[in-house]
């Protein structure tokens, strides 16, 4: 069956509004249900997407969009655990389950799923169990299921670099947290080209695929990297194990944890849990892709507010 019309549950998110504007440029119909349709603003411009407002843990709501699309792919997720359907066990499992009920609904066959590297029942951190337990729901569907598992990932708007680059405006010294977890950082837009390949690929049916970039670093190197990048390098004090988890543990606590999740920096114990298990693939790309390096994508917006970066637009400005 030929598709045409697909519905992205998240699309709103960070993966989401690329993997939309991938879509549309593509041609498909794209439907976006989303919650707050100030979050979707910039797809809405967009000839083939249509954003309703609408709540998808609702489960008649997420019966009337995905119906009349050809595929689902569904990108919602947490990082951090909270009651009801902004949990855990709300937004991997539980939706995973109605989504599954709402393609069988609707008879859609096709669905590619949002999972995370390591996720597995029996992982260390309640994140990666609830990401395993969704994908165990979506595996044994019966549906033309793809799951995609990628590393952290990076990109101009990313929750990943972009809040080391702002503490570094105003903090004299970084305190780092598990300085020795690993990492394998996946650029945004070959995430995207993933879902996209899969997308037209019916052979990835049934198959799972871990996206990781070229190359491996540690907490603290990536914390060095955007120092460097930004032109705004600082003292970099690592704690232990013990000292990273009493971190958490504080982080926390009210009104400490609102702070840190406003300023993106939330870390829970949960998330202290996660960053035990390295973050990194041993396979290649997928679909044959070389997927591209940090250094040569992240300074065209990590570098942007440097002292340098500005000295260069007043020069422009000024015609010199």
């Amino acid at each position: 069956m030929e598709i045409t019309g697909v519905c992205v549950l998240g699309g709103s998110g960070f993966v989401g509004r690329h993997i939309c504007h991938q879509l549309a440029a593509r041609g498909y119909r794209v439907r976006v249900p989303t919650r707050d349709r100030e979050r979707a603003k910039q797809l809405i411009l967009l000839p083939t997407v249509d954003v309703v407002v609408a709540n998808v843990h609702d489960p008649r709501a997420l019966n009337d969009a995905v119906a009349g699309s050809d595929a689902v792919i569904n990108l919602v997720g947490v990082l951090h655990d909270a009651r009801g359907e902004r949990g855990f066990a709300g937004a991997h499992v539980d939706l995973a389950r109605k989504v599954v009920a709402a393609c069988r609904d609707a008879g859609i066959r096709r669905l590619l799923h949002m999972s995370a590297l390591n996720a597995d029942p029996g992982a260390p951190s309640a994140y990666l169990r609830s990401k395993g337990e969704a994908e165990a729901i979506v595996r044994s569907s019966g549906l033309d299921v793809t799951i995609l598992r990628p590393s952290v990932i990076f990109g101009p708007d990313d929750s990943f670099l972009n809040p080391f680059a702002r503490a570094l405006q105003f903090l004299p010294i970084m305190v780092l947290p598990c300085p020795r977890a690993r990492f394998q950082p996946v650029y945004v837009e070959d995430v995207a080209a993933a879902f996209m390949r899969s997308l037209d690929d019916l052979g990835s049916a049934g198959k799972a695929y871990d996206l990781c970039g070229p190359r491996v670093y540690t907490l603290r190197e990536l914390l060095e990297y955007v120092g460097a990048a930004t032109g705004r390098r600082r003292p970099i004090i690592g704690l232990n194990a013990t000292l990273s988890y009493a971190q958490a543990c504080a982080m926390e606590l009210f009104p400490l944890r609102q702070i840190m999740r406003a300023l993106d920096m939330l870390m829970t114990r949960d998330n202290y849990r996660s960053m035990q298990v390295d973050s990194v693939c041993n396979c290649a790309f997928p679909f044959g892709m070389g997927p591209a390096a940090l250094e040569l994508l992240a300074p065209a917006w990590l570098a942007a507010d440097t002292p340098r970066a500005r000295y260069r637009r007043f020069r422009n400005r000024a015609g010199r």
